[in-house]
Order: C-alpha cells, then sequence, then structure tokens
C-alpha cells in the first residue's frame, strides 16, 4: 500500500461503526484472535494504566500486532456514571502492518463496548450449556445491556433475570430488555444457567454457594487491579481467562482469591486444552489489545466495503 500522510487519515465515528457492526462476524473475528494469542502469534503488552490526580480515572494505553496492527487509547472515569458523558471514551489508530502507515482513526467507545460482550459471547457458545432455561445479568449499564444482546446470539434465552446493585436502573433495563428484575442477587442467580456479571462493584456480588453445577459464568466488571465480582468460593470453579499475565497483574478476581488458572480461552478455542466435563465455567475477562485490534479491523474492512 502507498504511504498515507496525517493530512489524508481517515476518521471512523460510532455512528459508521454501529452501521456496520454485528455480533456474529465480531464473536468469530474475535475467536480467531484469541486463538492467535494463545499459539504466541500476537505481540502485545499488559495494558498500561495510569491514574488521573484528582479523579477516579485513569488513562490507558492498549498496543498490539496480530492480524493487524493498531493501539487503543482509552479513559476510565467513574464519576461520569448516571451522566451523558461515557464512563469509557476511547480511540482506536490502526496502521497498515507492511509499512507503518496510519490508516484510519476509529471512535473506540462503541468497539470497547461490542467486543467486551462479543468475548464473553464467544466463550459462552464454546463452554455454556446449549439450551439455558435462565440467564442473569448482574448489573444495569452498558456492559449489562449488551451481554443481554450478544448471548442471545448464541444461546436461545429462556427466562431472562436481572439484578442490579441500583434498583431504579436495573428496573428500567429489565423492562427494557424483557427481563425480571429481581431485588435479591442470590434469588436472580439461583438456578441460573449463564450468568453475567457486570459491575464495577468492589466486593463480591455473587457467591460460589449460589451458582448452579455445571453453570457459566462470565466476569467483565471493571473492579481494579484488587477489586472483586466474585467470592472465593466461586473462583473455586474452572477458571478460563484471555491471557495468563494479564490477569494474573489486574484480575481482582484472582488476585484475590489466588485460584489456579485453568486455561486461556484460546487454547479452549484451539482444543489444546479441553475443560473438564460438566464443569462449572468462571471466564474472568479483563479485556486485552488485541480484542481491540482484531474488532478495529473488522470494522475497518467493512467500511471499506
Amino acid at each position: 500500500m502507498a504511504y498515507q500522510g496525517l493530512e489524508t487519515l481517515q476518521f471512523i465515528n460510532e455512528a459508521r461503526i454501529a452501521e456496520v457492526l454485528e455480533w456474529t462476524p465480531l464473536i468469530d473475528a474475535l475467536e480467531r484472535a484469541m486463538i492467535d494469542f494463545s499459539a504466541g502469534n500476537v505481540e502485545q503488552p499488559v495494558r498500561q494504566m495510569v491514574p488521573v490526580p484528582g479523579h477516579d480515572a485513569i488513562i490507558a494505553a492498549m498496543p498490539a500486532v496480530g492480524e493487524a496492527m493498531a493501539v487503543k487509547v482509552v479513559t476510565l472515569y467513574h464519576d461520569n456514571a448516571g451522566t451523558d458523558i461515557p464512563t469509557h471514551q476511547a480511540v482506536i489508530l490502526v496502521f497498515d502492518k507492511d509499512n507503518g502507515s496510519p490508516l484510519a482513526v476509529l471512535d473506540g467507545r462503541l468497539i470497547t463496548e461490542m467486543r467486551t460482550a462479543a468475548g464473553s459471547a464467544a466463550a459462552a457458545r464454546k463452554l455454556a450449556p446449549a439450551n439455558p432455561e435462565i440467564v442473569t445479568i448482574m448489573g444495569s449499564g452498558l456492559q449489562a445491556r449488551a451481554h443481554a444482546e450478544a448471548l442471545a446470539a448464541v444461546r436461545p434465552i429462556g427466562a431472562l433475570h436481572l439484578w442490579s446493585r441500583t434498583e431504579a436502573a436495573g428496573r428500567a433495563l429489565a423492562a427494557e430488555i424483557g427481563a425480571t428484575f429481581f431485588a435479591d442477587p442470590e434469588e436472580a442467580t439461583r438456578g441460573a444457567d449463564i450468568i453475567a456479571c457486570t459491575t464495577s462493584a468492589k466486593q463480591p456480588i455473587l457467591q460460589g454457594a449460589w451458582i448452579k453445577p455445571g453453570a457459566f459464568v462470565t466476569a467483565v466488571g471493571w473492579n481494579g487491579h484488587d477489586g472483586r465480582e466474585l467470592d472465593d468460593a466461586a473462583m473455586a470453579h474452572t477458571v478460563i481467562v484471555e491471557s495468563t499475565v494479564a490477569a494474573l497483574d489486574q484480575a481482582g478476581n484472582i488476585r484475590g482469591s489466588g485460584c489456579e488458572i485453568f486455561a486461556e480461552i484460546g487454547e479452549i478455542f484451539a482444543g489444546s486444552k479441553v475443560a473438564p466435563e460438566g464443569a462449572t465455567i468462571i471466564y474472568d475477562s479483563v479485556g486485552i489489545a488485541i480484542m481491540d485490534v482484531a474488532a478495529a479491523k473488522l470494522a475497518f474492512d467493512l467500511v471499506q466495503g
């Protein structure tokens, strides 16, 4: 490809990304990316996070080189919750892998939202019960809504339950997505075949005693290095992560419980490791850069037609 200067650099906004990015192709792209990652075909550091003085906030850099080459710069401002400003805002710069030229800047907010839920859905497609009678969403933010959509793309959902630490927001989202709201987290999760934990809780919201044997649990809430969504009993099950290195550095559920990591999801997708028959699966996701790169490449390619 010919050299492209910054004066002609393309910007792809969120509205355009929303027009082209769909769940199933994204889920497929992330599965391929995670196989490549665990096979050693991806170069990426652990997410570099810098606190913002005077705010409950961070700015983070996430570069990766795999099938494509890109870097995401993302901010997380917890105090934006409940306002018109998103808690997560990001840009992704995609480069030509052959010559290093910048190809486009993509709005990364929706990509971050969708790739997180799509990662959970990809894992659920491989590991969750085939016909879940109950799916429970814990949380009432963007990831709660996105997980309800993404999981429905890979599994037929019987009853959809929802619990939130904020009752008003939980009831509103439940009505929007056709879920039954539960004020009690135990009641919401007992008997569920799939549970998605999507909160910013610092202390466990899901107890292992509530989890149905053989269930699939995905935990994606960003809780800091030491915050937890799951208690030790939950983390005593079969734990699968995106990146062992990233999880040990940044996953509060894992750091706090000292649990054993069974496998990376890329190893499960590739078949090099197989989850025990009938195991209760805990998919603990911190999000890694190659997921953003794969999603951005897919969106970029679709926009180009």
